[in-house]
């Protein structure tokens, strides 16, 4: 057999410009509609993973920031937002669509700057469908009669949301536009790495004529996320992360009245069948773990290969990968860009250096790696097994586990085979196959023949240690809302 050519070209940079972009040097809590200091006096910085320079100074909000916040979503509850009909409040959603689209080029050059995820992804897919959650959850203010039809509903008041840094604008989308449309008041936590995309959104609400308190954006660390959870008049607590912290808030809010969705961590399983169409599947492995640095939470991290082709699709998968292009998030030429901090770079390489000790083999692509900044480079195993630390645990970066299968029974028990229960993807020619897949996959996300596909009417979430209640789509009302 005639063996391939590795054809790759050196592109020229492409950088995105930046001169429409506005970051202050300082960023205030947003409570009550109004920028205000922390009570603590404290700030801290943000900075840019593909630099490490700092982009700016960000309010350490504490407890008392928190009660104030908290204070100021109740009195807006009670007062305004929950007396509103669904329609204004529809419209109030929609006016923050609208304004996130008018400002969709400079929401996706800060999340690239402040994140380092590649501007081809914040661009193409998280701002365009963060905005596409508010206009959808717009058209559902007034419509919560034909969501839950024989039912009367009811808000539940304040919600305390906190969200990841591997997705911010979007992680922020999912849970403001459902609290807001069901007649909720929030108070939002952002992570301590990626809080400028939150706080841009919140000037375009403040922009918007939101009534003051009905959404209020508290950064900081922790122990300001700690302080939302524990807060006494918070009714609902919806968190993004890892399943560590998950199963503390599950202890903090255990026997109190407090609701909760916990969208926790993953070890998603992607299997391809030999009737496959392979060229297809290794683009979706390459999608779902490296363009996006394997920050997903339902990343394909474990690739179940049948043996038959198994050679063949690590040799495509090696192929491709030497093509990517690692480096600069704002160039629109770069594939995978810089990993969030380093603190998360010395976990991944804790991860690598367990697979190398545990007797895997390790491929990774041959690529200049640059100096400054927070970067891997993309990395497959082979030669693992089921309880290789590397197949069980999240390690959160562009690292890949390649197993094989002989039986469609074998894929199955090995897929399921993990505490987690996120995501999967199945790739095969036939749709029976599919279809008895799905229906045996321990995973609340399932793709066929495509992967990391999302759209706001169609709900996510998890089982196991996933976390459990869904957001997105109709079932993401129900997170926030009393059925009666």
């Amino acid at each position: 057999m005639a063996k391939e050519k590795n054809i790759s070209w050196d592109y020229s940079p492409a950088p995105e410009n930046t001169s429409h972009v506005k970051v202050k040097e300082r960023y205030e809590l947003y409570i009550d509609g109004k920028f205000v200091k922390p009570e603590s006096a404290k700030y801290f910085d943000t900075v840019s993973p593909s630099t490490g320079k700092k982009l700016a100074s960000i309010a350490y909000g504490n407890e008392k920031d928190v009660d104030k916040a908290v204070k100021a979503a109740r009195n807006a509850y009670v007062n305004i937002w929950s007396k509103m009909s669904g329609a204004e409040r529809g419209k109030y959603i929609y006016r923050i669509a609208r304004l996130m689209q008018e400002r969709a080029r400079e929401l996706s050059v800060i999340e690239s700057m402040d994140s380092g995820k590649a501007i081809r992804e914040s661009r193409d897919v998280d701002v365009p469908l963060a905005c596409n959650h508010f206009f959808y959850y717009a058209g559902w203010a007034d419509k919560l009669e034909y969501a839950f039809p024989n039912r009367k509903v009811e808000s539940l008041g304040v919600a305390g949301q906190i969200i990841p840094w591997n997705f911010p604008i979007l992680m922020a989308a999912w849970k403001i536009a459902p609290a807001l449309a069901t007649g909720n008041t929030i108070v939002i936590k952002p992570a301590e790495t990626t809080p400028l995309t939150a706080m841009k959104l919140a000037e375009i609400i403040h922009d918007s004529g939101l009534p003051a308190g009905v959404v209020n954006v508290v950064t900081g660390y922790g122990d300001t996320g700690a302080a939302i959870v524990n807060h006494n008049d918070v009714d609902k607590i919806a968190f993004t992360g890892s399943t560590g912290v998950g199963k503390i808030i599950q202890k903090a809010i255990a026997g109190t009245k407090k609701k909760a969705t916990l969208e926790l961590g993953g070890k998603s399983a992607n299997i391809i069948l030999e009737d496959a169409p392979l060229d297809q599947a290794v683009e979706g492995i390459i999608n779902g773990i490296f363009f996006n640095q394997g920050h997903v939470c339902c990343a394909g991290s474990r690739l179940l290969v049948q043996e038959s082709v198994a050679d063949k699709v690590i040799r495509k998968l090696k192929r491709r990968m030497e093509t990517l292009v690692v480096g600069d998030p704002l160039d629109k030429n770069t594939d995978v860009g810089a990993i969030n901090s380093k603190e998360q770079l010395d976990i991944i390489k804790k991860y690598v250096s367990i697979g190398l000790e545990e007797g895997a083999t390790m491929h990774q692509i041959s690529c200049n790696i640059p100096k400054n900044g927070y970067f891997f480079a993309p990395t497959i195993f082979t030669d693992v097994a089921q309880s290789s630390t590397i197949v069980k645990e999240e390690i959160f970066g562009p690292v890949l586990t390649v197993q094989t299968f002989r039986t469609v029974d074998e894929a199955i028990q090995k897929a399921n085979n993990s505490e987690y229960g996120l995501a999967a993807g199945v790739w095969t020619d036939k749709g029976s196959r599919i279809f008895n897949l799905t229906t045996k996959l321990n995973a609340g996300v399932i793709w066929a023949n495509t992967y990391n596909k999302f759209d706001p009417a169609s709900p996510f979430g998890g089982y196991k240690e996933s976390g459990f209640g869904r957001e997105g789509g109709l079932h993401g009302l129900n997170a926030y809302v009393k059925l009666r």
